[in-house]
């Protein structure tokens, strides 16, 4: 038997670039939306031409790992791509109330699974950051109400403190919708006395619960705290505002 064997082709500088980064992605170390270096302190840190990095990012764009931003540098795009989250997008901004729930739903999923891989894996530096969020919302819920884009960063951190790469990223691309279930739960929470205080109260057993490294105790506290709001959801759907 003839074997045919093809000759091995030496590696272009920028194609082991290209490769680093795949990798960089794909373990989470470099995050949706994460800034990547300039050109020149790419080119450094891994002791190549600048030319090699400039072809690296342009072959990393067309494959849709990465979004250059004119005078803004390159970011990281969500590998899940827009295709799931525009349509709904769309309808979300109608703020459906059968939808919301949905969402609701998706997130109890999604969400609590988060928690559960954060207690396990969150270093020191993610429960600190989820710690300033939760001080940011304790100090804005004395004035009535926190900012819903903190709630979203709060609960964006702990599924970033999962290190899981694929959950960021599908959280990433639909990101706008739980950030509008966020938005719609707080202004109905914010209508009934003693809500806020609760939610508050909630969202400062989950962090604890992460900061402890007690998985089942944070998943259980996220169930507890989403269907929280998917019940507000549902309860819209009964009673729909006009």
């Amino acid at each position: 038997m003839t074997t045919v064997f093809e000759p091995i082709r030496p590696r272009k500088i920028s194609e082991e670039i290209v490769e680093q980064i795949k990798k960089l992605i794909a373990k989470g170390e470099l995050k949706p939306g994460d800034r990547i270096p300039s050109e020149r302190d790419l080119a450094t840190m891994l002791g190549v031409s600048r030319p090699s990095v400039r072809e690296a990012i342009m072959v990393l764009e067309a494959m849709g790992f990465l979004d250059s931003r004119q005078g803004g540098g390159t970011f990281v795009r969500t590998l899940t791509g827009t295709s799931i989250a525009n349509p709904l997008a769309i309808l979300i901004e109608q703020r459906d109330p059968e939808l919301l729930r949905a969402l609701a739903e998706v997130r109890m999923g999604l969400e609590s699974w988060s928690a559960y891989l954060a207690a396990q894996r969150a270093e020191a530096h993610e429960i600190a950051e989820m710690r300033r969020l939760y001080e940011i919302m304790a100090e804005q819920a004395t004035l009535g109400g926190w900012d819903p884009e903190v709630d979203a960063d709060f609960h964006y951190a702990i599924t970033a403190a999962s290190h899981n790469s694929l959950q960021m990223h599908v959280l990433d691309s639909v990101h706008t919708l739980f950030h509008t279930t966020i938005q719609v739960a707080l202004m109905e929470f914010y209508r009934q006395q003693g809500h806020i205080e609760k939610l508050l109260t909630q969202h400062r057993e989950i962090l604890e619960a992460i900061a402890a490294h007690d998985a089942e105790q944070a998943r259980h506290k996220m169930m507890i705290h989403l269907a929280l709001v998917e019940e507000k959801m549902a309860e819209l759907l009964r009673n729909p505002r006009h």
